[in-house]
C-alpha cells in the first residue's frame, strides 16, 4: 500500500497527526508513506531539510512533498507559483500513490491531496464543512482528542485496527552539537514556552518569570524558548526571573535537539509543548479558552492547570482569557513538584482543573 498523508501545518497540528502515522508505520511496516507538508515544518519529519535525500533521515515516512501553500496563497497567479504546484503534482504522480488522507480538514488540503489522483478519505465533519465535497470516502470519529480522531480517520481509511503511538522524530546530529554547546550546565533543563497562537490562550511573562525563578531555586536550569516575533514576550519573562532564565533563540531542529535534554517543558497550548509529548517528556500545561482533553497533553506524564470555568472557544482575542488569569504561579511550581514526584498522569485526556 502507498499512502499520501495531507497535512501541511502548523507544528502543534503536525504533531498531533504523527501518533496516528507512527501506528500506520508498527501495523504495516512495508507501507509506503508520504506526507505533504509546508516547508517550515519539515525539521519534524527530515533531519536536515537541507541535506540531500540520501544523507537525511526519515524515521516516519519516506518521501516529503514541500507544498508552500502560504505562499502560493500570496501569490495565486505568479507564474513561479503555478510552476511550483506543477512540479508537486508530478512528484505525486511518480509516487502512484493508492490512498490520500487528509488530515487537516481544509479546502486547500482537501485539493492537494486530490492532486495526487488517489483516493482520497478525510474526516466525516471536518474543520471547513466544504472540504468534505473533495473526499471521495467519508470517516466519522468519536474519540475526544485530535490524536485519537487523526488515527481513527487513518484507520477507517486502511481497514486496520490502530492504537496511536509516540512517534520516532529525527535526529539532526548537527542540531544536537550546537544545543550541546549552547547548553553546557549538568543541572536537570526545564524549557519554558510563554508564546501562543493568540493572546487569549497566552498567560502573562511575569507569571512565568515568577516560575522561572522558583525553578532555578529548585535546582534547576531554565531555558525560555521563543517562536519568530516573540522576541519580547521571552525577554520579559527573563526579566520577570531576575535573569535566572535563559532567553535562547533555536531554530526547529534545535528546539527538537534542546527538547531531548529537558527533564520537563511548562507551556500552554502551543506546538511546544505537544513536541516535548511526542519526545516522550513530562508536560505542565496552563491552558485557558481550548480545551485540553481536545488539545492536551497526551501519552506522557502531565499536569493541566485550568480553571473550571474556562470554556472553550478559538476566537483570536489578544487579552489572556478571564480563566486563564487565576492561575497563580504557586499552583504551577506545586504541579511541577507533583510532576517530577513522579504523581502525573500518564492518561491521554486526563486534566488536573486549578
Amino acid at each position: 500500500m502507498r499512502v499520501l498523508v495531507v497535512r501541511l501545518g502548523a507544528m502543534g497540528d503536525v504533531l498531533h497527526a504523527m501518533p496516528a502515522v507512527a501506528a500506520l508505520r508498527a501495523q504495516l511496516p512495508e507501507c509506503h508513506v508520504g506526507w505533504m507538508i509546508e516547508p517550515r515544518w519539515a525539521p519534524l519529519l527530515q533531519s536536515d531539510a537541507r541535506a540531500l535525500p540520501r544523507t537525511a533521515t526519515m524515521p516516519l515516512v519516506d518521501v516529503l512533498h514541500m507544498a508552500n501553500a502560504r505562499g502560493w496563497a500570496r501569490r495565486p497567479i505568479a507564474v513561479s507559483t503555478w510552476r511550483a504546484m506543477r512540479e508537486v503534482r508530478c512528484e505525486l504522480h511518480a509516487q502512484k500513490y493508492d490512498l490520500a488522507i487528509d488530515l487537516q480538514g481544509a479546502v486547500r488540503s482537501a485539493l492537494m491531496g486530490r492532486a495526487s489522483d488517489a483516493e482520497l478519505v478525510g474526516e466525516a465533519e471536518p474543520r471547513e464543512r466544504p472540504a468534505k465535497w473533495f473526499f471521495h470516502r467519508l470517516v466519522p470519529t468519536r474519540g475526544v482528542h485530535v490524536i485519537e480522531q487523526a488515527t481513527e480517520v487513518i484507520a477507517g481509511a486502511t481497514g486496520l485496527h490502530l492504537t496511536p503511538e509516540l512517534p520516532a522524530l529525527p535526529v539532526d546530529c548537527r542540531a544536537e552539537a550546537r544545543v550541546h554547546v549552547m547548553m553546557p550546565d549538568a543541572k536537570p533543563l526545564v524549557l519554558v514556552h510563554p508564546g501562543a497562537g493568540w493572546g487569549a490562550k497566552r498567560w502573562p511573562a511575569e507569571r512565568y518569570g515568577r516560575v522561572a525563578a522558583g525553578l532555578v531555586s529548585r535546582g534547576y536550569s531554565v531555558v525560555v524558548n521563543r517562536a519568530p516575533g516573540e522576541e519580547a514576550l521571552a525577554a520579559k519573562v527573563a526579566q520577570s526571573s531576575g535573569g535566572a532564565a535563559q532567553d535562547i533563540r533555536t531554530d526547529m531542529a534545535e528546539l527538537i535537539a534542546m527538547t531531548r535534554r529537558c527533564a520537563l517543558v511548562i507551556g500552554g497550548d502551543t506546538g511546544p509543548a505537544h513536541l516535548a509529548c511526542a519526545l516522550g517528556k513530562p508536560v505542565v500545561g496552563i491552558y485557558g479558552p481550548t480545551d485540553p482533553a481536545r488539545n492536551g497533553p497526551w501519552g506522557v506524564p502531565f499536569r493541566v492547570l485550568r480553571h473550571p470555568e474556562s470554556r472553550r472557544d478559538h476566537a483570536r482575542r489578544n487579552a489572556p482569557e478571564a480563566g486563564l488569569l487565576t492561575i497563580e504561579p504557586e499552583e504551577v511550581l506545586d504541579a511541577v513538584d507533583e510532576l517530577i514526584g513522579g504523581a502525573g498522569s500518564s492518561a491521554g485526556r486526563a486534566a488536573v482543573q486549578a
